[in-house]
């Protein structure tokens, strides 16, 4: 059974070769708690139709928290808008707080966000890959 990171990375690759890609891991067994998750990748070579695709893929999904393509640095970044809002924007140092404060109080919200991102890995599978 292919893990989320590998399918992820296989719906991604679809739209342009990969050249840096993470997912970080959604469950800690260490502290027996889901985390919230949140992905980021760069292509060798980026295309503003690319995002658009992709970001109109995930705005047109039915999921339980609001996500964010986030295409303003280098990476792409995929997230739970939440976390971006209460990190008040992806250069704050506190955005990492932010991340595990939402995974360690609030186990429902990332189950329904891990959740979410089996949909938008599934949704960008089956988007036809635009001719170029």
């Amino acid at each position: 059974m292919p893990t989320r990171n590998t399918q992820a990375v296989h719906a991604l690759s679809r739209f342009g070769e990969l050249s840096w890609f993470k997912l970080p891991v959604e469950y800690n067994p260490i502290h027996g708690y889901h985390q919230v998750p949140y992905t980021g990748w760069r292509y060798a070579c980026p295309d503003e139709g690319i995002a658009q695709l992709i970001e109109n893929a995930v705005e047109g999904l039915s999921t339980h928290v609001e996500w964010t393509l986030d295409r303003t640095r280098r990476n792409w970044l995929l997230l739970p808008s939440r976390i971006l809002r209460e990190a008040q924007g992806l250069e704050n140092p506190a955005f990492s707080n932010v991340v595990h404060s939402i995974t360690v109080q609030d186990q429902e919200f990332c189950l329904k966000a891990l959740s979410d991102l089996d949909l938008i890995i599934l949704r960008l599978e089956q988007i036809p890959i635009p001719k170029s």
